[in-house]
């Protein structure tokens, strides 16, 4: 499963959510659920605006979790 850390470079940024929802063009409501990882894909153009705005990378604020089970949803 993918991890979002997006809360994380939001307080290492010092930026609320508000504004980084201003930055980048995307509603309140839209960004809440990818920092809640609710969220079931991230174009790239939206990806690219939050590392923009946050001067990060994007494994600063996703990452890889192997889930236990090993086997993935679709199997």
């Amino acid at each position: 499963m993918i991890e979002v850390n997006l809360d994380v470079m939001l307080a290492v940024r010092k930026m609320s959510s508000q504004e980084l929802s201003e930055r980048i063009g995307i509603t309140p409501a839209n960004l809440s659920i990818l920092k809640t990882g609710k969220a079931r894909a991230i174009r790239f153009s939206t990806l690219e605006a939050v590392c923009e705005a946050l001067s990060c990378q994007p494994g600063d604020i996703l990452r890889y979790v192997p889930d236990e089970g090993g086997m993935k949803e679709n199997e």
